[in-house]
């Protein structure tokens, strides 16, 4: 049986999957029944957050200060109702290692409007590029969020 959970991931989880989880975090609010998190294909354990995505959320009222990277192991992958990726190449190397969760695993840009296509890694990149992420990311959450209301875990 799976949990209620979703996971983002992306490559180092200090940018892109920690923002998304904090963002799908805040679209499902306090009384939700699903957890979030996230975790990286090629993470350390225990890094910050990078502080640009920091700043970025912190600008709209949330708290990434407290995020620590790990790594994506197949504990969270076996568990995860929902795998949400941030490229293909994340997709692939994901799929490789644990092909299994084929059917629970779905590019971010997927449920966007103009479906499909990589969210670009913005480390090492100025603020403005996180804002630009941030904002990206806050007009696809909802359509996550909709997505995992419906979603029936077994």
């Amino acid at each position: 049986m799976r949990d209620r959970e979703a996971l983002f991931v992306c490559t180092g989880n200090i940018c892109r999957s920690p923002m998304a989880e904090r963002l799908l975090r805040a679209e499902l609010g306090p009384d939700s029944d699903w957890t979030v998190g996230s975790a990286g294909l090629l993470a350390d354990v225990g890094q910050r957050a990078s502080e640009p995505a920091v700043a970025a959320l912190r600008e709209i009222g949330l708290d990434l200060s407290d995020h620590r990277s790990r790594p994506l192991t197949s504990a969270l992958a076996g568990r995860s109702a929902l795998i949400v990726v941030m490229t293909e190449a994340h997709r692939d190397l994901a799929l490789v290692r644990f092909p299994a969760v084929r059917e629970r695993m779905f590019l971010f840009n997927s449920f966007a409007d103009a479906a499909g296509g990589d969210v670009a890694d913005p480390v090492g990149m100025p603020l403005s590029l996180y804002r630009t992420l941030r904002d990206e990311m806050l007009e696809v959450v909802p359509r996550i969020a909709e997505f995992i209301e419906k979603l029936e875990v077994c």
